[in-house]
């Protein structure tokens, strides 16, 4: 059963009740308020222009716990070249546009519309979103972005326009900061090699609410 969002309260069903696929509920809308409460609950919106907002809570969730971040060989050696700096917090708005334009493999346009662009600038603004930005030489060439909910990163999307750039944001995040978990939301081959993995529902949960 698909659930319809009151516009007027911000209770989300609970995300046992999704589909199969994951989709929960549609409707509402993205203000700090309602993005917040479903966050805490495990549930993030994911639709494109031409849909209504929709909300998903999958069964099973890709994750990375930072202490089995996989850091090949190849990138301990760009690592410790140092040809990337990274910084976090200082260009969120640069980082979430530059995932919004960067084309994606197996994938028509972007799920980031400008509405959702919008909506987790105002999350940022008021501390509860974040980014992490790898520069060369003073430009911006790769960077992840997400929501902090206690323990937990939420990683919404990443980009790179170098090689190594996109992992080298991902390393950063699992090994200067002290989240029980990256939630990576959906399984990729990139998120795979670098020692991402599934788990339950329910031990994301018991994991979020600790």
């Amino acid at each position: 059963m698909i659930f319809q969002l009151n516009d007027n309260d911000l209770l989300f069903p609970e995300p046992a009740l999704t589909e199969p696929d994951g989709l929960l509920a549609i409707g509402g809308d993205l203000s700090p308020e309602r993005l917040i409460a479903a966050y805490k609950k495990g549930i993030f919106p994911w639709f494109s222009d031409d849909d209504p907002i929709c909300w998903y809570a999958p069964h099973e969730r890709c994750v990375i716990f930072p202490n089995k971040i996989h850091v090949s060989k190849s990138m301990r050696k760009s690592i410790r070249s140092k040809e990337f700096t990274v910084t976090t917090n200082t260009a969120f708005a640069e980082v979430i546009a530059a995932c919004k334009n960067t084309a994606r493999k197996d994938q028509n346009g972007t799920w980031i519309t400008n509405e959702m662009e919008q909506a987790y600038i105002k999350l940022y603004d008021l501390g509860h979103a974040k980014s992490i930005e790898v520069w060369e030489n003073d430009q911006l060439v790769g960077g992840i972005y997400g929501v902090e909910v206690n323990n937990v990163f939420c990683g919404e999307s990443m980009f790179s326009y170098k090689t190594n750039a996109s992992k080298t944001a991902m390393i950063w995040l699992c090994t200067e900061n002290n989240y029980t978990v990256i939630d990576c939301q959906m399984k990729t081959d990139h998120l795979v090699s670098l020692g991402a993995e599934m788990i339950s529902q329910k031990e994301f949960m018991d994991i979020l609410n600790s």
